[in-house]
């Protein structure tokens, strides 16, 4: 079987392979490092350092779907284990390979693997506007940045074991994303979250509020400025896309704080009001989904 095209309405150049390419189950990480961890992370490809490797460590079908048809996740409707199988995924191409490229190579493998037959509908579901709230948004206006040197910007190293410092909350205080440039980043603990931005906009916020709500969310704020703001919610039923620091690490883990005085965080809902000052209200709408028809739970052998 074949995957059907979804780019655009234009048929999938079946020609279009990877040099070579390892799909394997993956194994569950081990937690001793203690710091939670990003499901799925990615790295090399087109645009990158690496253009002609890309690797997905503990990634989910789900994902390289998303990644094929440049999609979100919640655009993807499928079996249940399309999100929870968990694999190593390899592959090599010609350094000068495009996106565009590179992504019909990943809707091949797919196919080929998995077995994989999907189909493009448009249904009116749930979302969200993401809108400033009375009173007007508490969130501070970004500083000017850093020069612009022309390299990466690179990390602060994170602490070592035993070197972790944490906040009244309990979250470990670690170096801010983007080393000053910009970024965010989620942190997740037992029955609390964390969002850490820095010179983000709100189209870029509200991007990644439709990641954890697993629908779409338009910004309607108007604000045009980037801003620096910290995000402190409950992550009970949200898609955190983390593994939460386990209670009990190994030895020489870095070990959750117990806050038993912490009040328990808000919902995402009412954090966002309370301590950005936005406000998401609830709506229906179009969205276009990617339905998997058929997939093998088993890729075939490499």
């Amino acid at each position: 079987m074949i995957l059907t095209s979804l780019a655009r309405g234009q048929a999938t150049d079946k020609t279009l392979t990877f040099d070579a390419a390892s799909i394997k189950p993956a194994e569950m990480p081990n937690p001793g490092g203690g710091r939670a961890m990003r499901f799925g992370r990615g790295s090399g490809g087109p645009g990158t350092s690496d253009p002609g490797r890309v690797r997905y460590p503990f990634t989910t079908v789900k994902n390289l779907l998303t990644i094929a048809y440049d999609v979100k996740p919640y655009q993807i409707t499928g079996p249940n284990w399309l999100d929870s199988e968990r694999f190593d995924v390899q592959a090599t191409m010609p350094p000068e390979t495009t996106k565009e490229q590179f992504r019909t190579m990943l809707q091949n493998l797919i196919a080929e693997r998995f077995k994989a037959t999907v189909h493009r509908e448009t249904k009116e579901l749930p979302m969200y506007s993401l809108t400033v709230a009375k009173g007007g948004p508490k969130m501070k206006e970004s500083g000017d940045p850093p020069p612009d040197t022309g390299e990466p910007a690179a990390p602060p190293p994170l602490p070592g074991p035993g070197q972790m410092k944490f906040d009244k909350d309990g979250f470990p205080i670690l170096p801010m994303p983007g080393g000053g440039r910009g970024g965010l980043f989620q942190m997740m603990m037992p029955n609390r979250a964390r969002m850490i931005a820095q010179r983000q906009t709100m189209q870029e916020f509200a991007a990644q509020l439709s990641n954890i709500l697993s629908k779409p969310v338009t910004d309607l704020t108007e604000l045009k400025a980037k801003y620096d703001f910290t995000l402190t919610y409950s992550p009970e039923g949200l898609n955190s896309g983390m593994i939460v620091m386990p209670a009990r690490p190994p030895e020489g883990g870095i070990r959750p704080v117990e806050v038993p005085d912490a009040e328990t965080p808000p919902t995402i809902f009412a954090a966002v009001q309370s301590e950005l000052g936005l406000k998401l209200e609830a709506k229906k709408g179009p969205v276009e989904l990617i339905v998997v028809d058929h997939m093998e739970k088993v890729p075939t052998e490499n």
